[in-house]
């Protein structure tokens, strides 16, 4: 995405900083889990909270050697908390940390698109009411036909809208999905009720049968609902750029102080 166009909270969230906070998160979790069913003493929990950290730089250091992104980042952790880090990971594997990270931030930047969306809603709602009356040309493959007014082509939006805005509401229970069930999914090395713990502080519920990973039908429902976003914002945006045409004029965008030229 160019840097122009990405939400600066969106851009935030999927950048690398936020991908090793949101492991970091994970193992926090997991080891709080471990702590609360009396296998990780409290001092050592305590420890991992106050002084956990990582550097990027660092990681990256120590990946070049390792050749291993989830190791180098439990070493770099590991500089930060010293003793207390032997409680770190126990019974994970990486797609425990890799998948259940990548879940976090499926799951905040699904709510930020639904924010988005829902100020995109009251505004064509809004815009529709205003010109419920206001007389335009209808059209039939571009060919002029009955006369319908600008209101009602935009509840049409509106309509597209609320549709999208029900797809991302399912979609955030779809993605807020967490595993620690160790290699190969079979909880040999790890207790089920850590996984049901860990998932409960993070906010995200159990999968149902991790194989190691997530199913990935989950990414990719992510992926085929963001294009169904996408494709309805694309037809809005082509049918207001048609209207603002020189031979055509029914509507015009508005300009910010000081804007020059049009956006592309």
């Amino acid at each position: 995405m160019i840097e122009r166009y990405t939400l600066p909270e969106m851009g935030d969230l999927w950048s690398e900083e936020a991908k090793f906070q949101s492991w970091l998160d994970v193992e926090i979790a997991a080891t709080a889990a471990q702590c609360e069913l009396g296998r990780v003493p409290p001092e050592a929990l305590a420890t991992i909270r106050d002084k956990a950290a990582f550097e990027v730089s660092r990681i990256l250091e120590i990946e070049a050697e390792v050749r291993h992104d989830v190791i180098a980042f439990l070493t770099n952790v590991n500089e930060h908390v010293g003793d207390a880090g032997r409680y770190i990971h126990v019974g994970m594997t990486s797609s425990d940390v890799l998948d259940t990270g990548l879940a976090l931030q499926l799951k905040r930047s699904v709510a930020v698109l639904r924010t988005e969306l829902d100020q995109l809603a009251d505004a064509l709602r809004q815009l529709a009411r205003t010109h419920k009356d206001t007389v335009m040309i209808g059209r039939s493959h571009a060919i002029h036909g009955e006369p319908i007014t600008f209101g009602f082509k935009v509840a049409g939006w509106l309509a597209e809208t609320e549709r999208n805005r029900e797809r991302l509401e399912r979609l955030e229970r779809v993605v807020s999905v967490g595993q620690i069930s160790g290699a190969m999914g079979t909880y040999a090395n790890t207790d089920p009720e850590v996984e049901a713990i860990t998932c409960r502080i993070l906010g995200l519920e159990p999968d149902a049968a991790s194989t190691q990973v997530i199913g990935r039908d989950r990414h990719a429902e992510y992926v085929q609902t963001l294009a169904l976003v996408g494709a309805s914002l694309e037809r809005y945006s082509t049918e207001i750029r048609n209207l603002q045409r020189t031979d055509v004029l029914e509507v015009e965008e508005n300009f910010a102080k000081g804007q020059l030229g049009h956006a592309p």
